[in-house]
């Protein structure tokens, strides 16, 4: 059996943003196309899918690390503040971010809440990424 981790994570979270594109109870809030993803950034993302490529990042990172809280999650989506002419410093990305991508994941049935702990995958959640990998894993043995 195929799983996530016979095939690049790359691809994997391209083919599964589109997948998350189509269902209508994932989508951006109204301030995804001003707010900065994080404390080390200048600017807002230019992509105009991100809030799904973030998503998919997300779901991926829960089937692999889980269970995982917001706090871990923004700081792998963190980076190092320019603070000048001190040295970097490693900050954290946006929890809120993480935070409403993990709910409108939870309402999906995607993920749940795991006592005192995170959020751990759900068998839904597993399917889904199993079966997006079987998938690419398919395309690339026909190339």
């Amino acid at each position: 059996m195929v799983t996530i981790y016979d095939v690049p994570p790359g691809e994997l979270v391209a083919k599964l943003t589109t997948r998350l594109k189509e269902m209508d109870s994932i989508k951006p809030p109204e301030w995804a196309d001003f707010v900065k993803t994080g404390r080390h950034v200048e600017k807002a993302p230019v992509q105009e899918d991100w809030w799904f490529t973030r998503a998919a990042s997300i779901l991926r990172k829960v089937y692999i690390e889980g269970p995982i809280g917001t706090e871990r999650l923004a700081a792998t989506y963190g980076g190092f503040a320019d603070r000048g002419s001190k040295p970097n410093k490693a900050v954290r990305g946006s929890r809120s971010i993480a935070r409403k991508c993990l709910m409108q994941l939870e309402t999906n049935g995607f993920v749940a809440k795991d006592k005192n702990r995170g959020r751990i995958i759900t068998a839904k959640g597993r399917g889904l990424l199993d079966k997006v990998a079987m998938e690419i894993y398919q395309e690339s043995k026909k190339r």
